[in-house]
């Protein structure tokens, strides 16, 4: 996922920060795998948070315009934090590597499940994942899209809730494939966890402000963004609504900064009216260039 910026500066200058804080080769890992490893939570969440960084940071050496508002979608808010100067890169990879390690240890790997639902307004969901409650805990956790809603819990709760939302009309009930029930009440020790490091991680005030996910609010005191950010790994992401408080400001131009363009899609859906572009490659990044700085 960073290959096309192999000659970049910007790029290879967070994946080297990134190696020396966790005192490990995470470059090599993002660069040649093997994909188990790489798709091994605790070094996922590293390597997306130092690329999307790396592809920030290139997007502002190359003349880039600064945004007025950032928002990420669950890991993505760490990765907007660091981009907004709230805590350097060197503490964010060793952060989310500490968030990564207790969100797996919340709940042991084959118990816990995640399943998208694809086609039912939000309040179905919510009625089958009470119905699904009988056999255990399960709940929506992720609001990506109007009708595209992740739910979380046991892995037995998130199947029956699946067979209630496929008769009651939805498109699609997809197990997914993760290791644990993110951002359900499930990871409340994670959370905890994650709140008293937080305590000791030292923080900057936003140089640009950041939607939290859990609330949707723009938080500029230090000790908001640490009870946000605990919080969110056992509550829901509302990326629905941080895309229409994006629109209700006058946003009329948003810059995806990562691997693949997942969000555009999502805002797509949720929102018309958005430009969407995406900065994902040395070639992405000069075509978006010229497309900006020509509304100029």
């Amino acid at each position: 996922m960073l290959d096309s910026f192999a000659q970049n500066a910007a790029v290879q200058e967070a994946v080297k920060t990134a190696d020396e804080a966790l005192g490990e080769d995470l470059s090599g890992l993002i660069h040649n795998g093997p994909a188990e490893s790489l798709n091994l939570t605790i070094n996922t969440q590293p390597a997306l948070l130092t690329a999307s960084v790396g592809m920030y940071n290139a997007w502002l050496a190359a003349g880039g315009v600064k945004p007025e508002v950032m928002a990420g979608h669950s890991l993505g808010e760490y990765s907007a934090l660091t981009a907004a100067g709230v805590f350097p890169l060197e503490e964010a990879v060793k952060l989310v590597r500490f968030r990564a390690k207790v969100m797996q240890e919340a709940v042991p790997v084959g118990v816990g499940g995640m399943a998208a639902i694809i086609g039912l307004p939000d309040e179905a969901v919510f009625e089958v994942c009470r119905e699904a409650a009988s056999v255990g805990a399960v709940e929506a956790v992720n609001f990506n899209s109007p009708g595209q809603v992740v739910i979380a819990g046991l892995k037995a709760a998130v199947e029956k809730a699946c067979e209630l939302a496929k008769a009651r009309g939805a498109k699609r009930a997809l197990m997914l494939a993760v290791s644990a029930p993110f951002h359900s009440s499930l990871m409340k020790p994670a959370s905890d966890a994650l709140r008293e490091k937080l305590a000791g991680v030292a923080m900057n005030e936003p140089a640009v402000d950041v939607v939290a996910n859990i609330d949707v609010k723009v938080h500029r005191d230090v000790g908001e963004i640490r009870e946000a950010l605990a919080s969110q790994a056992a509550g829901a992401v509302q990326w629905v609504k941080t895309v229409r408080y994006f629109k209700e400001i006058g946003v009329t131009h948003v810059i995806e900064c990562g691997p693949g363009r997942v969000l555009a899609g999502l805002i797509k859906r949720t929102e018309s009216g958005i430009e969407i572009r995406n900065v994902n490659s040395e070639e992405s990044l000069q075509k978006v260039l010229e497309e900006i700085n020509a509304l100029a």
